[in-house]
């Protein structure tokens, strides 16, 4: 459907389930996105597959009775619509990268339509380590360690709260002096309101892409696209949504 609407790309979550299948989930646990309830890493594949993955989605009565996929299945389908694929992998590096390498292996257009990200540099690393063809991106949000994507603070204890404040500084440093140099980046996968004209130069003066998430008005798309020329990733093509952090 992404694809009928204009989509160039699409993002896959990649997670594990207990019994080490490789599956789309955006969270380490199913209560938000499906009917079912528990940690993914609790769950085995079988448990997993009789979920409904549209259950608490905004368009559940237009797919209804969705499967969780698994990665391959998603790639399989993404390539068959000639979409590029995001992979956004959400820690695990070891057991990541074997299982990428893997399909890497097995449909080698990957090399030329996806990209892998993640927000753990480790994962990143890992993996051009394993596969130097391999095009990668650090994703990041400014503060992401001490806050939420709201702004709220993660901690309630106040010494907890401001040594990740702290810790949220080195990584920044980290991040755009050294680390994106380190892991071989193409690209920068940032929250959408940290993004500006200077940023985008800055990157593309050292030869690497910004791309903004969440875009999900059309007021900001427009933006991205006449003003940034920048790629944005969106929750839809076709409607606006609510703010996503």
């Amino acid at each position: 459907k992404a694809a009928e609407n204009g989509a160039t790309g699409v993002e896959l979550d990649l997670e594990f389930t207990a019994d080490g299948v490789p599956v789309l989930m955006h969270d380490d646990t199913v209560e938000r996105t499906t009917d079912g309830s528990g940690r993914l890493r609790d769950l085995t594949f079988d448990e997993i597959r009789k979920l409904n993955a549209s259950a608490k989605h905004r368009l559940w009565r237009k797919f209804q009775g969705e499967r969780v996929p698994t990665l391959k299945e998603a790639v399989v389908e993404s390539l068959q619509h000639n979409l590029i694929i995001y992979f956004d992998v959400k820690g695990h590096a070891n057991q990541a990268v074997h299982a990428l390498k893997q399909l890497y292996l097995e449909f080698p257009r990957l090399y030329n339509s996806s990209i892998v990200c993640s927000f753990m540099p480790d994962v990143v690393y890992k993996m051009r380590q394993a596969d130097k063809n391999v095009v990668t991106a650090l994703t990041y949000r400014p503060w992401q360690l001490s806050h939420l994507g709201n702004g709220t603070p993660r901690f309630d204890s106040f010494w907890k709260h401001y040594w990740y404040m702290m810790m949220d500084v080195i990584l920044d440093w980290s991040l755009h002096s050294f680390l994106w140099r380190l892991c071989g980046v193409s690209a920068f996968l940032i929250q959408k309101n940290f993004v500006s004209q200077d940023y985008v130069r800055h990157w593309s003066s050292k030869g690497i892409q910004v791309v903004a998430w969440t875009v999900n008005t059309f007021a900001e798309k427009r933006y991205y696209e006449t003003v940034l020329e920048a790629t944005y990733i969106t929750d839809s093509l076709v409607e606006d949504c609510d703010p996503h952090y």
